[in-house]
């Protein structure tokens, strides 16, 4: 049996939740107490939140994409895949060792990707960069699901107030993409009162393989 083997820890800001990178055998994971966050081998429902929420700006003048939460990396990729050169990313990331194992262990994986002209890093909340507005789109993946799991602070982005300040963020073709390990009938109905269109997407962690996970689109009506 292949070992787990402790790579290093991290506080997430303002709550004291530890974060464990782990490494088993080639296999990288993320991990806050029982609750696998991310691992390098399942990335296909990442990829897909920058494959849907990207999808309308392939061929759009100066985009401007934010992702909140940088994880390993995989949605960033993506989005650079997808868009133009003078398209603008802004990562924002609240654990800063994210940051440093993303340059560090994790390098390899994230083959480059930072050092990318289009991409800046934010340290810090989300929800700041949201409120500063002008996105074509935001692409969300700082939980498990709608609720704070490693952030508590991250319940005010699925509160109505939160949503409603997000649409506001948008430009008027911008989408709001959230990334979600499982589903929420009560969460949907909330997009749709905040006034979005939304589109449920049902996507496998691994291609056409794996457990089944959950994007919202919601684009301005």
């Amino acid at each position: 049996m292949i070992p787990r083997v402790l790579i290093d820890t991290a506080k997430v800001p303002g709550d004291g939740v530890e974060l464990r990178l782990v490494q088993r055998g080639d296999d990288f994971m993320i991990v806050l107490d029982r609750n696998e966050l991310m691992s390098s081998r399942m990335s296909a429902s990442e990829e897909a939140l920058a494959d849907l929420g990207c999808a309308h700006l392939r061929q759009s003048k100066r985009a401007r994409v934010l992702i909140g939460g940088l994880g390993m990396g995989f949605t960033l990729r993506r989005a650079l895949a997808i868009l133009p050169a003078d398209a603008e990313i802004v990562v924002a990331e609240l654990v800063p060792e994210i940051v440093t194992w993303a340059r560090g262990p994790l390098a390899h994986i994230f083959d480059g990707c930072l050092d990318d002209p289009r991409v800046s890093i934010v340290l810090g909340d989300v929800a700041l960069g949201i409120g500063s507005g002008g996105w074509d789109a935001i692409l969300l993946d700082v939980d498990n699901g709608p609720d704070g799991l490693t952030h508590a602070g991250n319940d005010k982005l699925y509160s109505e107030r939160g949503l409603r300040i997000a649409r506001a963020g948008l430009r008027e073709r911008g989408v709001l993409a959230i990334w979600s390990a499982y589903a929420d009938a009560a969460f949907t109905k909330r997009l749709k009162d905040c006034g979005y269109a939304v589109d449920e997407q049902v996507v496998r962690a691994r291609g056409t393989k794996g457990a089944r996970h959950v994007i919202w689109l919601a684009g301005r009506r």
